[in-house]
This record gives C-alpha cells, structure tokens and sequence, in this order.
C-alpha cells in the first residue's frame, strides 16, 4: 500500500505517518521549498516537492499511490482570504489532480474540522445530519472544502473527516494552555463546553476511515465521545501538572484588544485572533462520533486523564515547559 500525506510536517501529520510506516505504507510526503522536515528524520519516506496552491505541481505527486491524506491547512491567519485560499482552493486543486491523475485511488482522506460544522445552538452533540452553521472563516473555509471534495465522490472514493478539538505531543495551541495551567493559571472566559480528542485516536480514526469501503462519500465527527467543561479540562490538566489553580477571568473585550494588538504587530499565526474570537463567543462545541463508531469501527481509547499525563510529560521531556 503507498498513500501520500499533505500536512506530514504538522502536529497530526508528525503522529500518521509513523503510523503508516509502521503498518507497512510507502509514504510520499508532499513538502513545500519552506517546509521544516525535522519531525520526519529518520523516517523512510519520499519527499515530494509541491505546493497546493500550484495544480501542475500535484499532478505528479498524487499519481500512483493508494490513498491520499490531506491533512495541510491554514488554521490561523489575521488576513481571511488566506483560509479560503489554501482550505478551499487548495483542496479543491488536490481533489481535482486526484480525481483525474489516479484512477485507481482507493480513498481521498480530508481531513476538515468540527468548526466546518460550527457550534452547538441548543447545547446538545452535534451529529452529521444537522445542517452545518461555521461561525468563523477558518469555518466557513473548511466546509467549502469538504465540497469540493464530496463534489468528486462520483469520480474517486472519498471521505470527509471532522475531528474535535485535538491535543496531544507536540500540539502547540492546546501547548498555551498547558503552559498557563502548569503556572497556576486557568484563563476563564465562561462556562463553555467541548468535545476533544487525543491525536492518537485521531490517526487510528484516519486510517480507519481510509481502508473501509464503506466510509466512501462519508462525513464523520471523531471525538472521544465525552463532553467536557472548560473547568473539568482545567482540573485534569492541572492535575497531569501537579499544579494549583487560580481562575483568572478574561472578559471577551479583553481578548478582543489583545487579538487586535497581535493583528497590528503582524502576528498572523496567534491563536487569539478576531476569527477564533468568532467561535469562542459560543459555549458549546460537542459532537457526537457515533456514526464513525456504528460504520467504522472508530473505537478512542484514550481518557482525558491519560492524554492530558502523556501530553504534559512529552513537553517537560522537551523543555516546553
């Protein structure tokens, strides 16, 4: 089996391509000029030199391989045409080559996100029946490019993924919050609840999604299956750290200026930014991964307790914290 993986230098593409490996895949990674490789030392891959954002670059890249894993996307930028430039057009370029280069593709993997579907409205887990709402751009952007893909499932095999919040070693958004919390903060903007779940269970649910035949033409949620408060994840996390905690309230405003301030100091990748501040007005992100559990066989074994302990010993081992 071959599968080329975009995205193989990012915090979930650093944790699947291992995995690949292990399970015997030829894995072709596609890497930009600027890309920083050192997640993949060691590891017997192929570095293939493209960029989303140039079609005729991909044409070569996706031909021959079994799978395709499209993981790259924007997650943070203060310039919102940038997330529809790369999670729409890019993805859609990706689709596109796939669909007409490799006519023998078992599966075209992407890799969306739960903010595609936006937040729960009445407080319940969201399912994939209900109509998405994307309350941000990053949002907005992902769904357009679960279009674009699902707009091809009559040429090729595809499957849409929507993980949850995800967290895990060498994660660096959930890593601010770790950092705060091993100090004794708590950063407290309300009551909020969320579904989560661990990066390894991630990539048992990618691969899962891929190598079922049934999964083609399929959107799925993947979480843990449990719903936390911002509270409980606090308490865990703190736990995990052998720290004490201090609430320390953060009135919406507050982040309203600092995101503001990052945006004028040309900080496009900071996670307070006007469009997270989007989804943070909303208390409740859960969803509800029973589909991906009835159809295939999508099974997290990892608790809250034991993530957020593993998390924080791979960032005292490398001195993150």
């Amino acid at each position: 089996m071959s599968a080329l993986v975009t995205g193989a230098t990012g915090f979930i593409g650093g944790h699947l391509v291992p995995k690949l490996l292990e399970k015997g895949y030829k894995v072709r990674c596609l890497v930009r000029g600027t890309s920083a490789l050192a997640k993949l030392d060691g590891l017997d891959v192929e570095f293939f030199p493209g960029d989303l954002s140039d079609p005729g670059s991909l044409r070569k890249a996706v031909r021959g391989v079994d799978y395709v894993f499209h993981l790259a996307g924007l997650t943070k930028t203060n310039k919102n045409q940038e997330f529809y430039d790369v999670n729409f057009r890019g993805t859609e370029n990706l689709a596109e080559a796939a669909a007409k280069e490799n006519p023998g593709l078992k599966k075209f993997v992407y890799l969306s996100s739960h903010a595609a579907a936006g937040p729960s409205f009445n407080g319940g887990a969201l399912t994939e029946e209900k109509e998405p709402h994307p309350v941000s751009h990053y949002g907005k952007s992902k769904l357009l490019g679960e279009k674009a893909v699902l707009g091809r499932a009559g040429l090729m095999p595809v499957v849409v993924l929507r993980p949850t919040a995800v967290y895990g070693p060498g994660d660096r958004d959930f890593y601010l919050f770790f950092k705060a919390i091993n100090k004794g903060i708590f950063p407290y903007w309300g009551a909020c609840r969320y579904s989560l779940l661990y990066v390894g269970d991630l990539v048992q649910g990618i691969i899962a999604a891929a190598e079922a035949p049934q999964a083609a033409g399929r959107v799925f949620f993947l979480s843990d299956g449990n719903i936390y408060t911002n509270s409980e994840i606090a308490r865990t996390i703190a736990g995990a750290l052998h720290s004490r905690l201090l609430k320390l309230p953060m009135p919406r405003f507050f982040l309203l200026i600092a995101a503001t301030f990052s945006a004028l100091a040309g900080k496009d990748s900071g996670i307070i930014n006007k469009d997270k501040l989007r989804e943070m007005g909303f208390p409740n992100w859960c969803c509800d991964p029973g589909r991906a559990k009835r159809e295939i066989g999508f099974l997290p074994k990892i608790t809250l307790k034991e993530g957020a302990k593993w998390t924080a010993e791979w960032y005292r081992i490398h001195q993150w914290l």
